[in-house]
């Protein structure tokens, strides 16, 4: 099993094929492009590659269709907390008793969406970041955490999520990018509204979210599977149309002790 896991798969190289476009005018990833997610940490990707995920700190990798991660809904763990603590504190969710509310598996507080005031106040700040990923060189945006609402212990809403998701992809393209939607199977028939172009999607075939991706998307999917049985699933069932990535929970860069990344 272990040297299942670490093995790449080797296929043909190839290179990005990006030339259909979007209503907005903004480039799209091909479907079935060889996708890897570097959210862990960046490294060269195999020669086969031809979309990957990284940080917005990170730099866009050569030769590839790069998409720019965002924690858009969430803060990230550690001193980034202690940031918005310090610059935003008004635009964390807290609940009666002023506490924060946090996503626990991950350990990041959520922001406060719930208004369209503090929605446009964390604009400015993740507006810039969308800015930066333009700048640098990035061709699409993915905002995860569009789901946070779901453990916001009520505080927030659906419509909370649709309305920032909103603003979010109108500023990535008015900067040229285009915009992934994270997850969140609930909010596809929104997907026109808010601006969506394609999907980055978390153990689709583990959650049996797979098929209603693929029909919003025109198959412009890109599923990550943690577990090598789900893999094997996505695999069989969907990889003549969409793009399969086995990765490490973790995600983490080539080299390190633990990191799994195979595709199909």
């Amino acid at each position: 099993m272990a040297a299942l896991l670490l093995a790449l798969g080797a296929c043909a190289p190839s290179t990005p094929s990006t030339k259909e476009k979007s209503d907005d005018g903004v480039r799209l990833p091909a479907a079935g492009a060889v996708f890897d997610y570097q959210l862990g940490g960046a490294y060269p990707p195999a020669s086969d590659v031809e979309v990957v995920s990284r940080d917005r700190r990170a730099e866009p990798a050569r030769d590839a269709y790069n998409v720019c991660y965002v924690n858009a809904f969430q803060t990230q763990p550690g001193d980034a907390v202690d940031w918005w603590r310090e610059h935003h504190p008004r635009l964390l969710l807290r609940d009666d008793d002023g506490d924060l509310v946090i996503d626990e598996d991950w350990d990041e507080p959520l922001l406060d969406i719930s208004t369209s005031a503090r929605r446009t106040a964390l604009l400015r700040v993740v507006g810039r970041w969308i800015d930066g990923c333009a700048k640098d060189g990035f061709d699409a945006v993915e905002f995860d955490n569009l789901d946070s609402y779901e453990r916001s212990d009520d505080q927030l809403t659906t419509k909370d999520a649709t309305a920032f998701a909103r603003q979010l992809a109108k500023r990535a393209h008015a900067r040229g990018l285009a915009v992934g939607q994270k997850n969140t199977a609930d909010l596809l028939p929104q997907r026109s509204r808010i601006g969506f172009d394609f999907a980055v999607v978390e153990e689709c075939a583990r959650y049996g979210e797979c098929k209603p991706f693929a029909t919003a998307y025109d198959d412009r999917v890109f599923d990550i599977e943690y577990r090598a049985r789900d893999f094997t699933r996505a695999c069989r069932t969907w990889s003549d149309r969409l793009s399969v990535t086995l990765r490490d929970l973790d995600v983490l860069p080539a080299g390190k002790k633990g990191h799994v990344s195979r595709h199909c």
